[in-house]
């Protein structure tokens, strides 16, 4: 199975930390955020992993070249930003021959099963699946609404008036019917662009006993740092 993890950043929200170093590879106990990625992904059976890059990207090509990896990696360089469905199409050689495949955002720290989120897609038979997970702060995330078969019927990101606190965890499974919801559009998003036009058909999975952490403010950073004896897969 491969994957698409999201990585490319600038980490303004993380300044001073991000002045010289990559938002993906900050350290989380002495090892990359990114790192923590690419050994979730293989447990759950990823062998080939693309990773995007723009903001101190020469960084990220020494970490990958220099480092015993779990996984696979490709590295494709963004001079101009994408957007994360924007990356998404642009790569779609890498994953077009997968019957499905995963979306990570790179700058959040999970623990999740993802067995579990593919098993709900290969029974749903979307073009995409979305994990979810229940947010204190619902005005802040893209909201989705489910119906009682597990399928997203509303996706508004950022909401004024929250219509659930069932939020997107930032993993997504992907299909290649997925290209036919992204538009052409250079930078293209997830949350604004594509996920609120795919209503109807797309399902969505509450990530059940997870570990999740949006890593955007030294706050939450700090917070990781503390948190992460309890992740139950990590970096060896």
């Amino acid at each position: 199975m491969r994957a698409i993890v999201l990585a490319a950043g600038l980490g303004t929200r993380m300044r001073p930390l991000t002045d010289r170093t990559p938002k993906c590879l900050l350290p989380i106990q002495g090892q990359p955020q990114l790192a923590y990625w690419f050994y979730l992904l293989h447990h759950y059976g990823v062998d080939k992993v693309l990773v995007n890059t723009h903001y101190l990207h020469e960084q990220v090509n020494a970490y990958v070249e220099t480092t015993d990896l779990p996984v696979d990696v490709t590295l494709v360089h963004e001079p101009v930003l994408l957007g994360s469905a924007g990356t998404v199409k642009a790569n779609r050689a890498f994953v077009e021959e997968e019957d499905a495949f995963f979306i990570a955002y790179g700058d959040t720290l999970m623990d999740a099963d993802l067995g579990a989120l593919l098993d709900w897609h290969e029974s749903h038979r979307q073009p995409a699946t979305i994990g979810l997970f229940r947010s204190p702060t619902p005005s802040a995330c893209g909201i989705v609404e489910l119906d009682d078969n597990g399928i997203v019927i509303g996706f508004e990101e950022k909401p004024r008036v929250p219509k659930s606190n069932l939020a997107f965890a930032g993993i997504a499974v992907g299909t290649p019917a997925l290209f036919d919801y992204i538009p052409d559009e250079v930078p293209c998003d997830m949350g604004s662009q594509v996920f609120g036009r795919m209503a109807g058909r797309m399902a969505g999975w509450e990530l059940r006993d997870a570990y999740l952490r949006d890593i955007g403010t030294p706050d939450s950073y700090a917070r990781a740092q503390e948190e992460v004896s309890q992740l139950r897969v990590k970096p060896a």
